[in-house]
Formats: C-alpha cells, sequence, structure tokens
C-alpha cells in the first residue's frame, strides 16, 4: 500500500507500539502489517478469522494504538483503495497464456508472476526519500557491514563486491571463520550494518542487530514484515516481498533494492566516485581480466 496517510499513521504507529501491544493483539498487528491491502475491504470478523484471533483483538488492538474503534482504524485503508494507491497492471490475460503453452506453462507463469508481484509490491512500499537517507547514512559512513547467512550470504557479497569498484569502506559477513558478532566488535556510531533474513528469521542476523543497536551503529534491516524483528529495530527499514510457489524464498526483490539502494549510494557520493569506478576497470582491462573484443 503506497499511501502516505496510511503509512504515517496507522502501520508505522503499530511498529512503534508493538512492544506494547499483548500477544495476541501483536497476532492482530503483524496481520496488518502484512496484508494492510485486506484491512480496507474485511470486516473485524472476516479479518480476525484470517489472523486466527477474536474480533475483540482487533477492536482494543486498534484502542490501543489511539483509535477509537476498527472501524476508525480502517478507515486511512479504505481511503486509499478509493484513491487507487493498490492497484497494480494487470497481467492476467497474459500469464494465463503463458500457462497453456505446455507441460511447464503453469509453473513457468506462476513463476514469473511471483517475480513481477514480489518487485511490484516491494517498491509499492518504499519512497525515495526513504532511500536517499539510507544512501546517505552509507556514504557518510566508515564502514559498512552487509550480513546476510543462508540464501543472503549470496546476496550480500554481491552487494559489496558491486560497491567495491569504487569504495573500499564495504565488508561481508560473516567472514570466513567468525561470526557476525565478532565482525562487529568494533564497529560503533561511525558505522552502519546492512542486515538482510525472511522468514524463519536467522538467530544470528537478529542477534547482529542487537549487538548493533548497543554499539551505537546504524542499522539498514531488509526482511519480509513489518513485524520482523530486524525491521522493528532499524533505522532504515524495507520490507521486500519473498513469495515463490516453490520451497525457497525468492530473492528477486532483495536483489533489486539492493542494487537499487547501491544507485542511491552513487548519486549522493561525491563526484570522485565516477573516476574511482574508471579507475578500477581500467585497471581490470590492463591486468587482462577482461578479454577484448575481437576486431
Amino acid at each position: 500500500m503506497n499511501d502516505t496517510n496510511v503509512s504515517e499513521s496507522v502501520l508505522d504507529r503499530l511498529s512503534v507500539e508493538w512492544d506494547s501491544l499483548t500477544p495476541e493483539a501483536q497476532k492482530a498487528a503483524r496481520y496488518v502489517l502484512e496484508n494492510p491491502n485486506d484491512v480496507g475491504v474485511s470486516t473485524v470478523r472476516e479479518i480476525a478469522d484470517a489472523a486466527n484471533v477474536k474480533p475483540n483483538t482487533f477492536v482494543r488492538m486498534a484502542r490501543q494504538v489511539g483509535f477509537e474503534g476498527y472501524e476508525d482504524f480502517r478507515a486511512p485503508f479504505r481511503d486509499a483503495i478509493r484513491a487507487g494507491a493498490v492497484s497494480f497492471p494487470d497481467r492476467a490475460r497474459w500469464l494465463q497464456d503463458i500457462r497453456k503453452s505446455g507441460e511447464l506453462g503453469g509453473l513457468y507463469a506462476d513463476m514469473m508472476g511471483s517475480a513481477i508481484r514480489n518487485i511490484e509490491e516491494t517498491f509499492a512500499t518504499i519512497s525515495e526519500t526513504d532511500l536517499r537517507a539510507a544512501a546517505e547514512t552509507v556514504w557518510q559512513s566508515r564502514n559498512v557491514y552487509t550480513l546476510g547467512v543462508g540464501v543472503n550470504n549470496s546476496n550480500a557479497r554481491n552487494f559489496t563486491y558491486l560497491a567495491s569498484t569504487g569504495m573500499v569502506q564495504f565488508h561481508a559477513i560473516p567472514r570466513a571463520g567468525s561470526t557476525p558478532v565478532d565482525d562487529l566488535a568494533w564497529a560503533d556510531k561511525r558505522d552502519v550494518l546492512i542486515a538482510i533474513t525472511c522468514k524463519p528469521y536467522r538467530a544470528e542476523v537478529v542477534e547482529a542487530v542487537q549487538i548493533a543497536r548497543e554499539q551505537g551503529m546504524t542499522v539498514i534491516g531488509l526482511s519480509d514484515s513489518p513485524a520482523s524483528p530486524i525491521i522493528r529495530a532499524a533505522d532504515h527499514g524495507f520490507v521486500v516481498r519473498a513469495d515463490t510457489p516453490q520451497f525457497f524464498p525468492s530473492s528477486v526483490s532483495t536483489i533489486a533494492l539492493l542494487e537499487t539502494l547501491l544507485s542511491f549510494v552513487i548519486a549522493v557520493a561525491s563526484p570522485e566516485i565516477v573516476g574511482r569506478v574508471e579507475q578500477f576497470h581500467k585497471r581490470r582491462h590492463q591486468l587482462g581480466i577482461y578479454k577484448d573484443e575481437a576486431t
């Protein structure tokens, strides 16, 4: 949902008040944070059934974060729907045609559809202002530690590799033979941690974010839910969609967001960044790392 009033007056309020909510109210809040489009079109009973809580839980949650009741809480979401803020391009006919194309057409359509939806829904919730703020923090920092384990380890290392073509302060962690918290041992308020984890959340990433906060670091979190522990603890939190019809979480939107963040870092950097990138690639040509095209 890409409506500023909804984001600031409801979703952000839920995140801020998260720790003060009861466990049942947190279940209701989690459902809202992860499924904001459902709020504007669902009755209190319908959304309570979907969240597996009692209707009164939603009423109490709404009152606890400053609303008179569920209808008052739901109003900004309904306004966003009327304004068309939740609509996406209609590709249903195209995907249906793909599905009919052969034996694996259905799988192809499902994978293609989920990849497109993940990209659209990720960037629909992220503003240029938020990305710019995160990028400026990265550029002005002493060191940037990018943390991902499991499938996100390669995503973190790819981001660091790309950044290293023009900057020297980027470090992918955990380093070989080390642990994330050891790698952050001497980090402080001059440094940034970019942490990535999706459900089920990796304990070492959550722990590293907690340590980073204690040491005064700025935390940029990428995760699949506004209720994720690393999003709630982050100074700059970005929700990425990782849905897929397969057994593994999708990295499409995570990679796209990291690439976009890096492009913002380059955009807000000092002019010498251009010369650094040119020098990096010139050196590679001189060392024969790139194979010259035949003339």
